[in-house]
């Protein structure tokens, strides 16, 4: 490793990227480097915002793998029997959950609802409630919270668990992470609070008792290194397949395609715009976990909330990746 180029990184972080809380760095399956910030330590667990998506693609993968869901070109309508669709919807009858994860599902806002969003009871009915509409079918629309809780209220249906039973059964015990438990906010000041917090583990739940698929989830960036080696080792950890191979390979490769910024998108994960086989969890604040597949390299960063971030992926590559190489 080398020490020059770790110390620019250290005082770049200090400098520019202030948010930033901790780093775990593999290479070729071994810890290269681990450090903390703003006061955090390796048991910190931070608010990691939209990576949150990308374990939902995973566990959609093992529930596939374990039959509890046949294909994900099946209509999503089919998981939800008892909801009662609106008159002259012809819309949402049509759209698959393969549209929910590859972000090309449309919906009836313009200008999301966040704050209904954020005081609903039933998240998932909620946004089954903004599904379809007059908008395409297979157009990209990135939807950061409403419309991703469909996916967990499915998990919740064909699994007869909560996501975070589901999760810590298949995936989290597995690899070894501790999720403790379920968290709801009782006021809008806890849950910016939360959003603040480097010492809350778990998973934020609705009224209805399904847990968040777009945001929610707290975790440390040891928690996410391991899920980026579990990818990078083709779902394989400490020889057990914890999801299949295929599921990977085909969750980390383009689908859809976010045209304004031209970032590939696969199924819940983003696809680096490069060739280094690699594809990123990305979160708001610059929470991300980073997989170079070429180079053997998972990147694990945890951050608080800070509006308008500098891409983290430019900084990996130019500040991080150099080091390990």
């Amino acid at each position: 490793m080398n020490k020059e180029k770790v110390i620019k990184l250290e005082d770049k972080i200090n400098k520019e990227y202030s948010n930033i809380t901790g780093i775990v760095v593999l290479k070729d399956g071994e810890v290269q480097y681990e450090n903390y910030y703003n006061g955090c330590n390796s048991k910190s667990r931070i608010h990691v915002y939209s990576v949150t998506k990308s374990i939902i693609s995973i566990l959609i993968g093992i529930a596939i793998d374990k039959g509890y869901i046949k294909s994900i070109n099946e209509k999503v309508l089919n998981y939800f029997p008892d909801y009662k669709v609106k008159k002259r919807e012809k819309t949402i009858q049509k759209i698959t959950l393969k549209d929910l994860i590859t972000m090309t599902a449309p919906y009836k806002y313009i200008i999301p609802p966040y704050i209904k969003y954020f005081t609903s009871d039933d998240m998932v009915k909620f946004s089954l409630d903004y599904l379809g509409g007059i908008g395409k079918i297979g157009k990209f629309k990135y939807t950061p919270l409403i419309g991703p809780d469909i996916l967990s209220g499915i998990l919740k249906n064909v699994t007869g668990q909560s996501v975070l039973d589901f999760a810590r059964e298949n995936l989290f015990l597995p690899l070894g992470i501790n999720i403790e438990g379920n968290i709801k906010f009782n006021s809008k000041e806890e849950q910016l609070a939360f959003n603040e917090a480097t010492n809350i583990s778990g998973w934020v739940i609705d009224t209805a008792g399904t847990n968040t698929a777009g945001w929610g989830l707290t975790l440390s960036p040891k928690d996410m290194a391991k899920i980026g080696q579990l990818y990078l080792s083709g779902g394989m950890y400490n020889g057990k397949q914890i999801v299949s191979k295929e599921w990977i390979e085909e969750s980390t490769k383009e689908h859809s395609r976010f045209k304004k910024l031209n970032l590939p998108y696969g199924y819940l994960w983003w696809v680096n715009n490069d060739s280094d086989k690699g594809f990123a969890a990305i979160g708001d604040g610059g929470n991300v976990i980073y997989v170079n597949a070429t180079k053997n390299i998972v990147v694990a960063i945890t951050a608080l909330f800070k509006p308008k971030v500098t891409d983290r992926i430019e900084f990996i590559k130019e500040y991080i990746e150099p080091i390990f190489n």
